[in-house]
């Protein structure tokens, strides 16, 4: 955009050609493979991440190598295998670039240099099993790239319900904006939680479960469906989705 002003300023496009590069400018388009809105940060104040499943791997590496060329943003990755991140690893075989890949959460981010951010605000994440966590660290990768804290806490569902009350106390004591709470099976832990603080519960039911729960509709369901005020819900095994919500609600203030 720096270099369509300056071309402007000095004479060498009128108005209507800075105009129409500015808009096209906002698109950054790989050989028909992938268009990339490159504008999405300065309009929601998130970049745009890549979701890498049901991604041919030559498309997903092209997508990668043109960002990187092209911008100079921190490049997000999810749901992306370990096997797969190995793969491109080892094909960028750029020493330059900075690879923070979660292996439980499946995201990758890649760097161009490490920029130091004081967190805005903090926000809770909370899985009810342990079979949740996968999910919950995808939100907290999110949460911290995002510029926030995340302060979390693992296995504290339903089932040992004793285990919550102190987790909640500590964050409310911290001053968590938001709670992230992920939960598969019957997904009750979001309602218990919306119960029991006066800030924004956002619910992720997992696909975790079994037989009627199997694939995670019937927590999915469950939150919807919940009597506690104050609580939105994503789509299931969606922690970004979640995280980015989380990040749009404490910069709201």
């Amino acid at each position: 955009m720096k270099d369509i002003l300056e071309r402007l300023i000095n004479g060498e496009i009128n108005i209507d050609e800075a105009e129409r590069l500015i808009s096209s400018n906002k698109i950054l388009e790989f050989d028909d493979i992938a268009k990339l809105d490159i504008s999405r940060n300065e309009r929601t104040g998130f970049p745009e991440a890549v979701f890498a499943p049901s991604k041919n791997y030559d498309d997903l590496l092209l997508i990668i190598e043109k960002f990187i060329e092209n911008r100079d943003d921190d490049l997000i990755i999810t749901k992306l295998s370990h096997e797969r991140y190995e793969k491109i690893l080892a094909d960028l075989n750029d020493d330059s670039l900075i690879h923070d890949y979660n292996k439980r959460a499946q995201i990758l981010i890649i760097r161009k240099e490490i920029k130091k951010i004081d967190p805005v605000a903090k926000i809770g994440i909370i899985t009810a099993g342990t079979s949740d966590i996968n999910i919950a660290e995808e939100a907290r990768v999110i949460v911290e790239e995002g510029g926030c804290e995340a302060i979390t806490s693992y296995d504290i569902g339903v089932a040992g319900i004793h285990r919550l009350f102190p987790q909640i106390a500590y964050m409310v004591k911290e001053g968590v904006r938001a709670f992230i709470v992920c939960a598969g099976m019957e997904g009750a832990l979001p309602s218990v939680v919306a119960g029991l603080v006066d800030v924004p519960v956002i619910g992720v039911p997992t696909s975790v479960g079994y037989g009627v729960g199997e694939g995670g509709r019937v927590a999915l369901d469950a939150m919807l469906q919940s009597c506690a005020p104050g609580i939105a819900v994503v789509n299931i095994d969606n922690g970004f989705g979640a995280a980015v919500f989380a990040l749009t609600i404490v910069r709201s203030d």
